[in-house]
């Protein structure tokens, strides 16, 4: 399975391993790491799964979808590697992904 790696805002470092298919939200709930709160259980409704893709990664995560540029508007601090994490599917590709957490998702 792809490994992950979630940074939160302090530097606290979390590397799980996430199934091929899943969003890498899904990888972050399923393996309680702190920081992506996912208020809409990633339907791409609201901003709380928001994270900062590790520009190595920028061309296997892709560009986000209008919709999910759209969502992004209600984000703090967005950034051009800004991405919503339920929007990001794993795969073989994003092994080694390291995505960090803003300071707050609200």
């Amino acid at each position: 399975m792809p490994k992950i790696t979630y940074i939160e805002h302090d530097g606290t470092e979390h590397t799980v391993e996430v199934k091929k298919g899943l969003s890498v939200m899904e990888g972050a709930i399923r393996n309680n790491v702190p920081g992506i709160d996912a208020d809409c259980g990633g339907a791409c409704a609201c901003a709380t799964c928001h994270v900062y893709v590790d520009p190595d990664f920028a061309a296997e995560t892709g560009r986000p979808s209008a919709m999910e540029e759209s969502m992004l508007d209600f984000a703090e601090n967005v950034e051009p590697n800004s991405r919503l994490s339920c929007q990001i599917r794993v795969t073989d590709d994003l092994d080694g992904l390291i995505v960090r957490l803003p300071q707050s998702q609200h």
